[in-house]
């Protein structure tokens, strides 16, 4: 019924697209014949309407590989800068928590560590039909360029900040993980959570020790249930390791390879001397960054999409803004 209900929201809107321009059509030669301008203005901002409609529907098309239509582990880690770094992660963190919230998605953080000024890492789960097929044009490294709130001298600072996203794995998926692959540690967990949480080794970390990747969570009571989720995250971690390695290509995380800093950056956020978001790969850009910062990334995500789906050149850029 999942999936059936899956094919129905993307076949029956194009139906509907097309029976629109049907009578679009119809209309035109209304008002063609008649040489009725009211008629004729009528035509154009409907046509305008049904073209925006044609843009929405063709981002969800360009959504076809086989987990864009899943949830996601969205996390995120400061890199070089300090204070700064973890404050910006901590402002990157509300960015996409509010994306999450304009789409309706569910969000949930699994795990947390906090630094002074800020955050420095946190990886979120966020469930919602194609968040996976969104999020990951989001991978890599961002770069904010700011008068620090932290420095007395009111100095420019460059801060930087990396973004991982990897898919929330449903039953369809299988990833094997052999049990002497496998390090578990448990610990207490940090921060609130009353003397439950203080008092016992509910958080839990994994070790996957042939690739060395490491996941932890520490957001649930129980032991049982950190498990779960690091679990789930490490599958998600391991899919996206296997399939880069047996399609011999690194362009698509290239960007989560490279060190947190200069010069790798897939997006810059200025916010003095002039404000503007500016997207390296795509050339995308706008000078609201407030809008952006309350989560209006959706014009970077379909512009990093229809860059793919043109077969357009995302090498990025090291253009100094």
């Amino acid at each position: 019924m999942g999936e059936l209900k899956s094919l129905r929201a993307r076949v029956e809107p194009w139906e509907g697209l097309i029976a629109e321009i049907g009578d679009l059509e119809a209309m035109y030669e209304l008002a063609d014949e008649s040489g009725d301008d009211s008629l004729g203005a009528e035509v154009e901002a409907a046509l305008k309407s049904a073209q925006a409609r044609f843009e929405k529907l063709n981002i969800l098309n360009l959504l076809s590989d086989e987990v864009d239509r899943n949830g996601a582990y969205l996390t995120i880690h400061a890199g070089a800068g300090g204070t700064e770094a973890c404050d910006w992660a901590q402002m990157l963190s509300r960015m996409y928590v509010r994306w999450a919230e304009r789409r309706g998605y569910k969000i949930e953080t699994v795990d947390l560590l906090e630094a002074d000024g800020g955050i420095k890492s946190v990886t979120h789960q966020i469930t919602g039909d194609y968040a996976y097929g969104y999020l990951k044009s989001e991978a890599g490294v961002h770069r904010l360029v700011r008068i620090s709130p932290f420095d007395a001298n009111a100095r420019r600072h460059t801060s930087f900040t990396s973004v991982y996203s990897f898919p929330i794995l449903d039953d369809t998926i299988e990833v094997d993980i052999r049990p002497e692959d496998l390090r578990v540690d448990t610990y207490r967990s940090g921060g609130a959570g009353g003397q439950h949480v203080n008092k016992t080794d509910s958080a839990v970390r994994f070790t996957h020790l042939p690739t060395g990747i490491v996941v932890a969570c520490q957001s649930e009571r129980s032991q049982i249930m950190n498990r779960q989720t690091a679990m789930g995250i490490l599958k998600a971690r391991l899919y996206e390791y296997y399939r880069e390695k047996k399609e011999q290509e690194n362009q698509k995380f290239a960007a989560e390879k490279k060190d947190i800093s200069w010069g790798n950056q897939i997006r810059s956020y200025v916010f003095q001397p002039y404000t503007m978001v500016k997207d390296h790969r795509t050339k995308h850009e706008t000078g609201n960054i407030q809008a952006v910062m309350d989560g209006d990334i959706d014009p970077f995500m379909e512009a990093y999409l229809n860059s793919k789906w043109k077969g357009l050149p995302l090498d990025g850029d090291d253009e100094v803004l």
